[in-house]
């Protein structure tokens, strides 16, 4: 037997509160309970709710409410489950319940906050399995669609715990979302003002943004609630590793999943944090024939930072867009094919005081690779 779970994506997540939350806390009511096993096909609202739509232009963006990140459908509840054991999340199918997506650039938000300041919106045309956006042109994304949020409810003693360790991140300067009622699903208390934002991912999962998780994959989730409580959302039809404008190509999606409990399997192992399987089918997918590859370093003009990864991987993507700007790109295009096409890496952490990033492009993503990218990767000969 297969457990449905329906959308109507005419209606917002607060309007579909039976199906649909927005914050994780261990008193949201599930909207299905299965048996170990069982697979449950699942619809899943984009990730601004339906707040960004086709239209041209950046007016959508500049009003869109960010409180109401991230719809997701569920809780499911899985029989047997119980504190110390392991959920396993097998990622049979996921598709895109229709022909669009979008990557929008907000100001304030993203791995380049500071430096991009304007909102932007590329609106992507999907079909036959690939991605084509009049935004962004000569740029075809080939598809392999995930859930970017996947997770289970924290216990109220987590719950806690990670509400603590965040206001004090926040009161050192750091940047963090602290619950809020505003914009909640469900608006009811204690969950409005107590549930957890889901933009940073935690021990239960959450906003993971594994592009690996993609149908093949499985992921396992230490349980620290009865029933587990799993809840999905924030579909992806492609993405780059690193997702640095802070978007993929956002989809409403339609995803099969199945469920099993490994009993006192978080106790006995160990676990604290999830534990991925990737798809194969990922892996190989994203295997290109051609890339070109920025370098990071952590050098900042005549001073060296010592082992700074975050500086390392942000001088990689700031090339990586100077590059395609100098490729005939807007800085906002290629920082939207950054996101969406290029694989955030480090080459290496041990060769202080520098780390190594790499921001990988592949050339496979270009209709026709501007000539610039092609002299780079051999494809033509230098001058």
């Amino acid at each position: 037997m297969v457990v449905r779970i329906r959308i109507d994506p005419r209606k917002r997540c607060a309007e579909e509160e039976d199906v649909c939350h927005n914050r994780w806390h261990p008193d949201i009511k599930p909207a299905a309970e299965v048996e170990p096993g069982e697979v449950v096909e699942i619809e899943t609202r984009d990730a601004l709710d339906g707040q960004v739509t086709d239209a041209p232009g950046t007016e959508d963006v500049e009003r869109a409410d960010l409180s109401v990140v991230h719809p997701l459908t569920g809780p499911i509840y899985v029989r047997g489950a119980e504190p110390g054991d392991l959920l396993v999340v097998e990622v049979l199918e996921v598709e895109p319940l229709d022909g669009f997506g979008y990557t929008v650039i907000i100001p304030g938000f993203g791995f380049l906050r500071d430096l991009f300041e304007r909102p932007f919106k590329a609106r992507w045309r999907i079909e036959g399995g690939y991605a084509v956006s009049p935004d962004v042109p000569g740029v075809r994304i080939p598809g392999d669609p995930f859930l970017g949020v996947m997770g289970v409810a924290p216990s109220r003693e987590l719950l806690r715990r990670i509400r603590e360790r965040e206001e004090e991140l926040r009161r050192r300067g750091g940047f963090v979302l602290p619950p809020t009622p505003k914009g909640a699903v469900p608006a009811r208390e204690p969950v409005a003002s107590e549930g957890l934002r889901t933009i940073p991912p935690r021990e239960n999962g959450g906003n993971l943004n594994v592009r690996y998780l993609s149908p093949g994959s499985r992921i396992y989730f230490p349980v620290f609630v009865e029933g587990a409580l799993f809840s999905a959302g924030d579909a992806h039809f492609a993405q780059g590793d690193g997702e640095v404008t802070g978007t993929a190509i956002e989809i409403r999606a339609r995803a099969r999943l199945r469920f099993h409990v490994v009993k006192e399997g978080a106790r006995r192992y160990g676990i604290r944090f999830p534990i991925v399987r990737p798809s194969e089918t990922s892996v190989r997918r994203f295997t290109y024939s051609k890339y070109v590859a920025t370098v990071g370093l952590g050098i900042v003009g005549d001073r060296v930072e010592s082992e700074n990864a975050t500086l390392s991987a942000r001088q990689a993507v700031e090339l990586l867009i100077d590059l395609l700007t100098r490729a005939g790109y807007t800085r906002e295009q290629a920082y939207v094919i950054a996101s969406l096409a290029a694989d955030l890496r480090l080459g290496q952490v041990v060769d202080v005081p520098s780390f190594t990033g790499l921001a990988m492009l592949p050339l496979d993503v270009f209709t026709e690779p501007p000539e610039l990218l092609r002299k780079l990767a051999g494809l033509e000969q230098l001058p």
